[in-house]
């Protein structure tokens, strides 16, 4: 009795293994099975019979790979700009990127100018978790002067829910277009006008796809840009010497009074003409009366 006990016992936990594994069978299994009938029914008189499972085998498989879309309790995407006037550039970037990663944040991208002649700058592109956004901004007061902030939140909820529901149409579509396949018999003709919308469906999918990872990684990460630059010599230009652009603007003060001489000769001159005739016709004048007296 004890062997034949062992025996029924062995065949019920073989049963509920083969019940388990046929409920847990993947989507991309029972498409490539439905592929395999293919060959016996659709694609029985055709001369790349082969060749058409296999792709259809494939597809299915890919098609079973998109993940599931849930969508996130917020999608806000938020950007924003600053900008920050410091004493030491270089400190300050090294302070940046300390602030990104203590929020758990990156420096995306960084612009920096340091040559002669110009002022020393950054521009920087943070990624920052989009629930440390504010904590982020408030980091930016010891950094130094903040001279201006402005900060951008666009909601995509809306659009995101809509191409959810786009892709779930379209994921259906596929699946329909698949069962039609592998049931039915017909021409060649509108086999290959079922492949041709089953692949405009799956490009419609994966456009849907990418436009949902787009948004969640926008609206899961917030951008934040920093120009971030030392202040502007009070004389001269940046980059210069305060004391040696105050000479050279001495100079150009001096040539300048030269220059409004010369250009004030050009009323001097005429004016003391006129006066120096004026004066002798004058004198000439007073002269005529003496002169008829004494004869």
């Amino acid at each position: 009795m004890r062997p034949i006990a062992t025996l029924l016992f062995a065949t019920a936990l073989a049963v509920t293994a083969c019940t388990t594994a046929r409920e847990a069978e993947p989507y991309a299994e029972t498409q490539e099975r439905a592929a395999v009938a293919v060959d016996g029914g659709l694609y029985a008189n055709a001369p790349a019979a082969k060749a058409a499972r296999s792709q259809l085998v494939a597809t299915a498989k890919d098609s079973a790979m998109f993940p599931r879309t849930d969508v996130p309790a917020s999608m806000v995407i938020r950007t924003g700009q600053a900008s920050i006037e410091v004493d030491s550039l270089d400190q300050a970037v090294s302070q940046v990127r300390l602030l990104a990663g203590r929020i758990g944040g990156y420096v995306a991208n960084t612009t920096m100018q340091t040559g002669r002649g110009q002022l020393r700058s950054a521009s920087l592109e943070l990624k920052i978790p989009a629930q440390r956004f504010e904590e982020g901004l408030g980091g930016l007061t010891p950094i130094g002067k903040l001279e201006s902030v402005n900060v951008n939140a666009e909601d995509v909820g809306e659009e995101f829910t809509d191409m959810t529901a786009r892709m779930g149409n379209s994921r259906r579509l596929e699946s329909r277009l698949i069962d039609l396949l592998a049931t039915r018999t017909g021409k060649l003709k509108d086999v290959l006008d079922v492949e041709r919308e089953l692949a405009r469906v799956r490009e419609e999918i994966e456009r849907y796809e990418g436009r949902l990872r787009y948004l969640r990684a926008h609206a899961a990460l917030s951008t934040l840009t920093l120009y971030v630059h030392e202040p502007v010599p009070v004389v001269g230009h940046a980059g210069s010497s305060v004391i040696g652009e105050a000479f050279k603007q001495a100079w150009r003060n001096f040539v300048a009074l030269v220059a409004a001489c010369i250009r004030g000769l050009g009323i001097v001159i005429p004016l003391g003409v006129l006066v120096t005739v004026a004066w002798l016709g004058a004198k000439r004048l007073s002269l005529l009366p003496s002169r008829s007296a004494g004869r």
